[in-house]
């Protein structure tokens, strides 16, 4: 397996990108765009990605991680960041991998990410498969915990009365606000608020994998009623569920193991890359 780290130029400034290739000169059994989750989610996640993308390339995938506008190693702040922007930096990093790796594409989304993925997805002429780690469905319900995170800080101070309202009117009237160290922009909320998880590009399939800590071990009802929604609407689509930890929400650096053997199974079994 090789690792090399570059920068692409983009619309506004460059992006850090980190290129995972398997050591055999063949051609990849696929090429795989990570797209990250979203603010503390992301840092919280990268020892998952790292090892996720290291695992791809030895089971013989080519995986590009790129760090989208305003985020880790690229151009620009958090409040730079709008959905459409995002979106741009997908295709780029798509387009970027696919000169040197042309294999079957894949955009592998995590928690909001999942939702960006998708709305690339809608956007290609090409096939594309899809791979869904703990996905977000709804933009508007992810959009309101993140807020909360504000008004928890807020209450620690004061009665906490009013504080979502005064942050939705902030956004309302086109003034930032600043939530757990990243500055949110209005025009960045709005469309994250609009962002729902819907029927993918049909032309690939998608593996839907959740960590849960429901005692049967089953899916959530949310991926249970998506996957069946889009099942009946001829998508190839699969759900498994593993046991772990919610690595990207746990206040230390954490692993799940079962997670990137399931994910290299999943990818792996079944139907055309």
């Amino acid at each position: 397996m090789a690792i090399e780290a570059f920068f692409v130029l983009a619309a506004a400034g460059q992006r850090f990108a980190l290129l995972h290739t398997p050591d055999t000169p063949s051609t990849p059994r696929g090429a795989v765009v990570y797209v990250p989750p979203f603010a503390e989610e992301l840092n919280k996640s990268r020892r998952m990605a790292a090892l996720q993308a290291r695992a791809m390339a030895a089971a013989g995938y080519a995986v590009l991680q790129i760090d989208l506008l305003g985020c880790g190693d690229s151009s620009g702040d958090f409040a730079d960041a709008t959905w459409e922007a995002w979106l741009a930096d997908v295709k780029l990093a798509c387009d970027c991998l696919q000169r040197r790796a042309p294999a079957p594409l894949w955009l592998w989304g995590q928690r909001a990410g999942c939702l960006l993925a998708n709305d690339a997805a809608q956007r290609m002429a090409g096939p594309v498969n899809l791979l869904f780690w703990q996905p977000v469905v709804s933009g508007k319900q992810f959009l309101q915990q993140f807020l909360r995170l504000k008004v928890a800080a807020e209450m620690l101070g004061s009665d906490g009365k009013g504080v979502m309202e005064r942050l939705r009117q902030q956004l309302r009237q086109g003034e930032p606000v600043e939530i757990a160290g990243y500055l949110l922009s209005p025009a960045l909320a709005g469309a994250l608020e609009k962002a729902e998880l819907l029927l993918p590009h049909r032309s690939g399939r998608v593996e839907w994998i959740e960590i849960t800590g429901r005692p049967d071990g089953a899916l959530s009802p949310a991926a249970v009623a998506r996957l069946t929604q889009w099942q009946a609407a001829g998508q190839t689509a699969r759900g498994t569920a593993i046991s772990g930890p919610a690595f990207w929400q746990t206040s230390e650096i954490t692993e799940c193991p079962a997670l990137l053997e399931a994910t290299i199974e999943r990818m792996s079994a079944g139907g055309a890359e």
